[in-house]
């Protein structure tokens, strides 16, 4: 796989071994989980490189975000033993003509799925939208897994995305009650509010 030309190849050997060597110990608790800094870029294309393959750059939410920084209270990753081992993203967008954020890609590397780090990263970063005061978060998804953060199906026809999306994995949640009332139209990427 190629790396997206905007990101330096990183290589997941060493991280990939020294995982391995320890996931028999891996405890939820020795996880960092602290907001994505700039230096974390090349980690967590790897990870989504693993994750999602080269796809992902053709996939309508990806292209929404291409050229937007993601926001970067919200967006957080996960370290083990210092390594990255999972993200997640928000980017600001206009739903319609209200503020919203785009929940994606939301990753972690496939020898620690299903060990609640993916959990623990919506929950925190749910919460930091929160705590800045957002209302309402969209994203592209599976119900089942994104219905305990409350998440549920955009209404058809509510919001149009810049290309084809399966409508019942159009999805948001309201951070505040009422967030999603009136919310109707195109959606796309905007800068985010400092």
């Amino acid at each position: 796989m190629a790396p997206h030309p905007a990101f330096p190849r990183f290589d997941m050997t060493a991280i990939d071994l020294s995982l391995a060597r320890s996931i028999d110990s891996f405890a939820l608790e020795d996880v960092a989980f602290r907001p994505e800094m700039v230096g974390d870029a090349a980690a967590i294309d790897a990870i989504h490189d693993v994750t999602f393959g080269p796809g992902r750059y053709s996939r309508t939410a990806f292209r929404l975000r291409e050229g937007h920084a993601p926001d970067g209270p919200t967006s957080l990753v996960a370290a083990y033993r210092e390594n990255v081992i999972g993200s997640v993203r928000l980017t600001a967008i206009a739903a319609g003509e209200k503020p919203a954020l785009l929940l994606g890609p939301l990753a972690v590397l496939p020898a620690l799925k299903n060990l609640g780090v993916g959990k623990a990263l919506m929950r925190l970063s749910m919460e930091a939208a929160r705590q800045r005061h957002h209302r309402l978060v969209v994203l592209v998804g599976d119900l089942p897994y994104y219905w305990p953060f409350g998440f549920r199906v955009v209404p058809a026809g509510r919001l149009q995305l810049p290309g084809p999306v399966d409508p019942a994995r159009l999805l948001w949640a309201e951070l505040t009650s009422g967030a999603s009332d009136g919310v109707a139209g195109p959606v796309r990427a905007v800068r985010p509010n400092i």
